[in-house]
């Protein structure tokens, strides 16, 4: 499925600061989680809407996403560290 990946600004922000390996890594794995999320759904949580948001912990970062089908979009709403929490 096509679907149109959009990344929230703060984590845009946050992924500058980064080294560049890690950079490309993150980048690399939201492209793989925009082909197929289902694939990359380690747990999930509920944000403050009730609405399921997908965890994926992709090395040392948990990528928190969420596949809105309806507009076919894959969004990418928060990268943190794995260990910290949101």
């Amino acid at each position: 499925m096509n679907r149109r990946l959009l990344v929230d600004f703060e984590v845009v922000k946050w992924m500058a600061q980064l080294p560049r390996r890690e950079r490309k890594t993150l980048h690399d794995r939201f492209l793989e989680i925009r082909e197929f999320p289902g694939n990359f759904a380690d747990f999930h949580e509920f944000d403050a809407t009730g609405r399921r948001v997908e965890v994926h912990i992709c090395g040392k970062f948990a990528i928190r996403f969420w596949d809105d089908f309806a507009d076919r979009h894959l969004k990418i709403l928060d990268v943190t560290l794995a260990d910290r929490g949101a």
